[in-house]
């Protein structure tokens, strides 16, 4: 049984902003000057799914921001090194920025609010470090390759909000591909490929941290391939809803989603293939006691039992969303997830 909490349903400040993002969306890409031609060159993908925005967390009406619209209406810049990258994603303007090659950065590197981070083609590439989110809020990060972070990949950190890490690819993180923490709130995590990585996505870093977390860490994670990624699928304490929804896991060596410190975790229309356990909860993990979960209309080939607990928080109280039938779920996301796919389902 899931909670619904009729009293947030009609909360000032908890509606969707699609119209707003699809139309500061193409003028940022569209509008900046460069003449078409000149685009088309360059090869920047103009997804389909950009004109809708984000699903979920991220597209929430909230803490004074109508979504998330990233660098949308501020210049276009392009970075091909890491001099040029770092005083881009440094700087107090709204930019789209467009990595083109490699950037080979060291440790987590900080991001200022009001920023889209897009790769150009299939040539952006993040190496050695990763990017940081330090009370910052507005960013989009898409279409990048993120290899051998020294650290964490992307960190969503100290209150940052309105974050949307949108079709990146992820491998050799010596800790996380993405954490979200302190008190982050209001972030969307989809169509995402975490390519044998180890642990793949933390919500909460501490079971001490219940004092900065508790009635934050809202995350939406859909549409991503776990693919033969060992953990943290996520691990969660604390937040609630964190809703997870078609996404495609393959071959998770320790487990698929874990539920702990009374977090409330709605697992829902995603494909389990080869998952010993695809869903722990009751039990707690590790050093960590036990959290709430609910799954409905899962698909468990070749895997264990979900353990499933308690009630939770009903995303629909926050945002409209839509189900795609998990068993197509393999094919949309094998073809749409990560860097140079399709953006958004085919």
């Amino acid at each position: 049984m899931i909670r619904t909490s009729t009293a947030r349903t009609n909360r000032p400040g908890h509606r969707t902003a699609a119209g707003a993002v699809a139309a500061a969306a193409l003028a940022a890409l569209l509008g900046s000057g460069v003449p078409a031609p000149a685009l088309a060159a360059v090869h920047v993908p103009v997804p389909a799914a950009a004109a809708d925005g984000p699903v979920g967390f991220a597209a929430v009406d909230a803490l004074g921001r109508n979504g998330t619209t990233g660098g949308a209406g501020g210049r276009t810049v392009t970075a091909t090194d890491a001099e040029q990258f770092l005083e881009y994603i440094d700087s107090r303007e709204t930019l789209v920025i467009r990595v083109a090659g490699t950037i080979a950065i060291t440790s987590k590197q900080g991001v200022r609010p009001n920023k889209t981070i897009i790769g150009v083609g299939t040539s952006g590439h993040i190496t050695g470090g990763g990017l940081d989110f330090y009370r910052s809020y507005n960013v989009i990060v898409r279409n990048l390759r993120f290899t051998a972070a020294e650290d964490d990949a992307i960190n969503i950190g100290r209150e940052s909000h309105h974050i949307w890490i949108d079709h990146n690819t992820f491998s050799g993180a010596v800790d996380g591909s993405i954490d979200v923490v302190r008190g982050a709130d209001y972030v969307t995590v989809s169509w995402n490929h975490f390519d044998h990585s180890d642990k793949s996505m933390l919500i909460s870093h501490s079971d001490g941290a219940a004092g900065t977390d508790v009635g934050r860490l809202k995350v939406t994670i859909h549409h991503n391939f776990f693919d033969n990624s060992r953990q943290r699928h996520p691990r969660v304490r604390f937040g609630e809803p964190v809703h997870v929804f078609n996404n495609y896991f393959l071959g998770n060596e320790l487990y698929g989603v874990a539920s702990t410190e009374n977090a409330g975790v709605l697992v829902e229309g995603n494909y389990f293939q080869d998952v010993p356990h695809p869903l722990v909860s009751a039990s707690g993990y590790a050093d960590s006691g036990p959290g709430r979960a609910v799954q409905r209309n899962n698909v468990y080939v070749n895997s264990g039992v979900p353990e499933t607990a308690g009630t939770v928080v009903e995303p629909r109280t926050y945002y409209p969303y839509t189900v795609d039938d998990p068993s197509t779920v393999p094919a949309k996301v094998r073809s749409g997830a990560g860097v140079g796919a399709q953006w958004g389902p085919a």
